[in-house]
């Protein structure tokens, strides 16, 4: 309670500062530009001087990306693991009945096919719904189905929607990403862009693959009027091989949740979500089918290294590239 408040003095007083500063630069000259600035940079203070955002207002300041406070937890992967173990008992124990997976936890199921399971639930305190996915591909091995869904180079190619995917910083010694998205939304509505965080572990010994991925806030990547921002963003796959992660066949859970920023009606926004996944998942596999096939190059995540990536790396961490005995099971 008392750092809580101690957090909200110190915002509070920044941002009085502020206020009491922003007169002074309209004595100089671009009074317009200073202005603009500088209420941009308030109103961007105001929001990230919220409980629990303190990093992100002394990021704002700094310029600097805080992998301290922003990066995926090993609570958040182990999580998701679990919750792939338990689909799966479920789903050899009980097949007929797995339609009926989480019913106390909320979970309704909207699509039933072979092979494939969706179902949705109610984020709390909002009008949207938070989705799950339970399938089977038998064609392709985990390792590639993993590797392009990783690969935002080979993402360009096949996914049409995307007018720009990159790497905006990595984190050398965990292997952690800053990703910026942009998408193509349908007609009429604005491109969307996400930046977010993303991390993968693959567990060896319990023969597992986790991708989390969640919404942050990066100051490089400010928000541009060309696209509308998306900040409220998670997801996380899950990929348990039949056998190995170099034999076909494998399990696979998607849990998916975005706020779009639409004023479109409610279901027309949960139709285009629950749609939209069975679609992203189709081309991903295609994707795959393709690389192996074409024999297209695609990045072995899995057996590469942190300093084995090219891109920008975090600064506060450079110093430690050379130590040799880091593995790369995040990403």
């Amino acid at each position: 309670m008392w750092q809580r408040a101690q957090r909200g003095l110190a915002a509070a007083g920044l941002l009085g500062w502020l206020r009491s500063r922003l007169p002074l630069l309209y004595q100089y000259g671009r009074a317009q530009q200073w202005g603009g600035d500088c209420r941009a940079l308030i109103r961007g203070l105001r929001y990230r001087s919220r409980p629990r955002r303190t990093g992100r207002l002394l990021a704002a300041l700094t310029g600097a990306f805080l992998w301290e406070d922003e990066r995926v937890r090993e609570d958040e992967i182990l999580r998701s693991a679990e919750e792939m173990k338990h689909m799966q008992v479920i789903n050899r124990m009980f097949q007929s009945q797995i339609a009926a997976h989480g019913n106390d936890h909320g979970w309704e199921l909207v699509m039933d096919k072979k092979d494939f399971k969706l179902w949705r639930r109610p984020v709390e305190g909002t009008h949207l719904y938070q989705y799950r996915v339970f399938g089977t591909y038998m064609d392709v091995t985990p390792r590639q189905f993993f590797n392009v869904q990783l690969d935002t180079e080979y993402r360009k190619k096949w996914d049409a929607l995307v007018i720009k995917l990159e790497v905006v910083e990595r984190d050398t010694v965990s292997g952690s990403e800053v990703i910026h998205w942009v998408t193509h939304f349908p007609y009429p509505m604005y491109s969307r862009d996400y930046v977010y965080v993303r991390k993968y572990h693959v567990d060896l010994e319990n023969n597992v693959m986790v991708l989390v991925s969640r919404a942050v806030d990066h100051p490089e990547v400010p928000e541009s009027p060309n696209f509308v921002r998306v900040r409220n963003y998670q997801s996380q796959m899950v990929i348990s091989p039949h056998t190995t992660f170099d034999e076909n066949g494998f399990d696979y859970m998607l849990t998916y949740s975005d706020n779009p920023q639409t004023v479109f009606p409610r279901y027309c926004v949960n139709w285009m979500v629950s749609s939209g996944m069975p679609d992203f998942l189709d081309k991903l596999h295609l994707a795959t089918l393709r690389a192996r096939n074409m024999e297209i190059k695609v990045r072995d995540y899995i057996s590469s290294r942190p300093q084995d990536f090219e891109g920008r790396a975090s600064p506060d961490r450079k110093s430690n590239v050379s130590n040799p005995t880091v593995q790369m099971e995040f990403a």
